[in-house]
């Protein structure tokens, strides 16, 4: 698993081995699309958050050397839902 500590190895592996990884693939492919095609983009880029903060969580606690990748992918996240601040207006009242 590259240049990994043992714990967020094994912590992968885990996902790899229990088919996680092969969800959020999926989640993250159904956003994306979404997000292109502008159908659904609000409600997958709340979903999107949930796998970015856990992206940062991992890295921050277990591989912190890597985490680059998933604070650039958190701030991106955070911009994509201020562009749809009009529509969760109604949510937050």
């Amino acid at each position: 698993m590259g240049d990994m500590s043992a714990d967020a190895g094994a912590y992968f592996g885990a996902l790899v081995n229990s088919k996680t990884l092969t969800l959020v693939a999926i989640v993250e492919i159904a956003a994306g699309l979404a997000l292109i095609f502008n159908k659904f983009g609000a409600l997958f880029a709340l979903i999107l958050m949930s796998i970015s903060v856990n992206a940062v969580l991992f890295h921050a606690t277990l591989d912190p050397g890597n985490i680059a990748g998933a604070l650039v992918l958190l701030v991106l996240n955070i911009l994509i839902l201020y562009g749809y601040k009009d529509i969760y207006v109604d949510l937050l009242n």
